[in-house]
């Protein structure tokens, strides 16, 4: 590996007791580690110079939470995220399947949480005929498929949608439909160039199929970019234990830069779909088959799961939306001993913040949702919005924050995620719940994996932006730079990995 100098740059504290250096420094990379931080030093013979002109210097970014697959697969789907109603949905297949009579149509986006009517197959045959059609939901738990698909898939006839486990053990089957899958090495080399422009050096795939396999696979085939860490989910368990894999082990043929991450349950659904479980009843209760959502797993199932994991030296990353959800999760990692993360939490009590705390787990949680979600919490968790996305509760209590995107659901992008979480609304719109905001600095903390301020001794993922992250101003004003901000250098391990400077 070759040595990287950059001249002339202003590290940016990320904790509180972080003090940065008066005027700009230049910082020596060698190897994987900065090894030396100071004024005028001096280049190694051989070692690349990057003129920082007085940029801010960060820990590289991560996104703790990606479906990497849907993500690459989500810019070659037919985007269905402004369709605002059932008849507008309609109306779009009708379209797409007028262009290309008997091509499979696979929209992503839609979300129909607040559209008033049911989703009818039998709609959607009317403008389909024999042509498959699979809308998937913008939270991904369901999919609106037509009686082509539905037949191709081997899925039971039905005039609703396909939810939560029947759907997830679908989803692999889509290849069925005759499309290419869109998953190359060439592809996912795309996305994970894209992250590497936002300023990321490492990500958390929990993708629903293929995993540890096929990302030993296509490490050497160009995917070698970024730092990943590949999760298992319940029905790949027992394969990676056979393997002797335990977090943060390397994956086989790899290098550091890919190891194991955690076994992923989802242990309840979503709000979109309803099914998140929830504490109380959803407002629209009366007309779900379980009026508060359900659990996807028993006690025991769950329970059994984060043991098998946590005697096998895996962490366990556990969805959990609903507030009972959470509940049962952290009950579950009380009795086991298991270590590892909550994903989401997304409405939570206080009582359980306090829990979480003292679990000493960590909060998987994704702001862009915040954005997405807003209304439809108001209506159909009328009074709970007080503790939905309760980051400021989680900080205070002492909650390890970590930042992700759940991309497809939303975008791959940590500057969106901590905008969100600065400012709480994407419009015009007073926050919403301003009590559980975040700072610039704190929303910045929650996005580099725990890392200090760049300084000697640093793990050698760095990025390099154009304005300073921690401009004081409104929450508007913060947030509005932040999506914006410009990334002039990425690197990872001592590499660099996007450059526009």
């Amino acid at each position: 590996m070759t040595d990287l100098l950059i001249r002339q740059a202003r590290p940016v504290p990320v904790r509180p007791e972080d003090v940065a250096p008066d005027d700009p420094v230049d910082v020596l990379v060698h190897d994987d580690r900065v090894v030396g931080v100071g004024t005028a030093l001096s280049r190694p013979a051989g070692a690349e110079e990057v003129a920082a002109d007085g940029r801010w210097l960060l820990p590289g970014l991560w996104d703790h939470h990606v479906h990497l697959g849907q993500w690459t697969l989500a810019s070659q789907r037919v985007d269905a995220s402004g369709v605002g109603s059932a008849d507008e949905a309609v109306a779009l297949v009708a379209e797409r399947v007028a262009e290309s009579p008997g091509r499979p149509v696979v929209t992503w986006g839609h979300r129909p949480g607040d559209w008033g009517h049911e989703c009818s197959v039998a709609a959607l045959d009317a403008v389909s005929g024999v042509t498959p059609v699979v809308m998937i939901a913008g939270d991904g738990h369901h999919a609106w498929l037509n009686s082509a698909a539905l037949a191709a898939l081997g899925l039971p006839p039905r005039d609703d949608v396909v939810r939560e486990n029947e759907w997830f053990g679908a989803y692999d089957l889509l290849t069925r439909l005759g499309a290419d899958d869109g998953t190359s090495p060439a592809a996912y080399r795309a996305t994970l160039e894209a992250a590497a422009a936002k300023g990321v050096v490492g990500l958390v795939d929990f993708e629903f199929v293929g995993g540890v396999t096929d990302w030993a696979d296509r490490w050497p085939l160009g995917c070698d970019l970024l730092r990943v860490r590949v999760a298992t989910y319940a029905d790949g368990l027992e394969e990676v234990v056979g393997a002797r894999l335990r977090t943060g082990d390397v994956l086989p043929g790899a290098d550091a830069r890919l190891t194991m991450g955690p076994l992923k349950i989802i242990s309840d659904g979503s709000l979109n779909t309803r099914t998140a479980w929830c504490c109380e009843p959803y407002a629209d209760g009366s007309r779900l088959e379980h009026p508060a959502g359900a659990a996807n797993l028993s006690e025991a199932e769950l329970g059994a799961l984060l043991a098998r994991a946590h005697m096998s030296g895996l962490e366990v990353a556990t969805h959990a939306i609903g507030d009972a959800a959470v509940t049962a999760a952290l009950d579950a990692y009380a009795a086991t001993g298991a270590r590892g993360s909550v994903e989401h939490a997304q409405l939570i009590s206080r009582d359980d913040v306090r829990r979480l705390a003292g679990l000493d787990l960590r909060a998987s949680v994704q702001p862009g949702h915040l954005l997405d979600d807003r209304d439809l919490t108001e209506l159909v968790w009328p009074g709970r919005a007080d503790r939905s996305f309760a980051f400021r509760w989680m900080l205070d209590a002492g909650v390890r924050l970590h930042f992700g995107s759940d991309a497809p659901v939303s975008p791959l992008d940590p500057w969106l995620a901590m905008a969100a979480a600065v400012h709480r609304s994407a419009d015009d719109r007073p926050a919403w719940h301003p009590e559980q905001a975040l700072t610039a600095r704190e929303a910045l903390a929650a996005s580099v994996d725990g890392r200090p301020m760049v300084g000697e001794g640093s793990v050698a993922d760095l990025v390099l932006v154009d304005r300073d992250p921690l401009a004081e101003g409104e929450p508007a004003e913060v947030a509005a730079r932040l999506r914006s901000m410009p990334v002039a250098l990425t690197v990872v391990d001592g590499r660099v990995v996007h450059r526009a400077c």
